[in-house]
């Protein structure tokens, strides 16, 4: 298993504060697959930029509501 990256996320929180959210449903809109909002909200994997935008512009936030540098 890879190490879990620096930086934390909200994102399961978030998913279910809007209606319980799937990871699939999630992926769809962002444009990525289930599996990698699994390794996202596991803290196994940090997505492209874009990706980090595009889940903070769904949910309304700011990306730093979202993503933070946790050492």
């Amino acid at each position: 298993m890879p190490p879990k990256t620096p930086i934390v996320n909200r994102v399961r929180e978030l998913r279910e504060q809007h209606g319980g959210m799937t990871q699939a449903q999630l992926g769809e809109a962002i444009g990525v697959t289930r599996q990698t909002v699994i390794a996202i909200e596991q803290n196994r994997y940090s997505p492209s930029l874009e990706s980090a935008f595009r889940i903070a512009h769904l949910f309304g936030v700011g990306l730093e509501d979202v993503f933070s540098w946790h050492d």
